[in-house]
């Protein structure tokens, strides 16, 4: 069966911004949470999001993630350990979020 998203993460308000990615469980460092953008040149701003991609936040000082490339696909790699409850945040350079408020 389809799954959006990895069954440690869920959806829930985020006091960075709108909507957020929460950890259900404890994250390990290195973990690879899956696709998060496809490169495609004909959409806005040239990638299509996946659900996984369409909701984590930007922290420009402390992420917990990084945008990790591999050709035309971006993927949502774990840089330190996560706790349940905590949100999944990653410095991107995709767009401006500050335009996307």
């Amino acid at each position: 069966m389809y799954r959006p998203l990895p069954d440690c993460l869920t959806i829930k308000d985020s006091k960075i911004q709108g909507l957020g990615l929460f950890a259900t469980m404890i994250i390990k460092a290195k973990t690879n949470l899956g696709l998060t953008h496809i490169y495609n040149e004909a959409h806005e701003d040239n990638y299509i999001r996946t659900p996984l991609g369409g909701f984590f936040n930007h922290n420009h000082t402390d992420p917990n993630c990084l945008i990790q490339e591999d050709g035309k696909y971006l993927f949502l790699v774990v840089i330190r350990d996560i706790q349940p409850g905590e949100e999944l945040t990653a410095k991107y350079t995709l767009y401006n979020p500050e335009l996307v408020m």
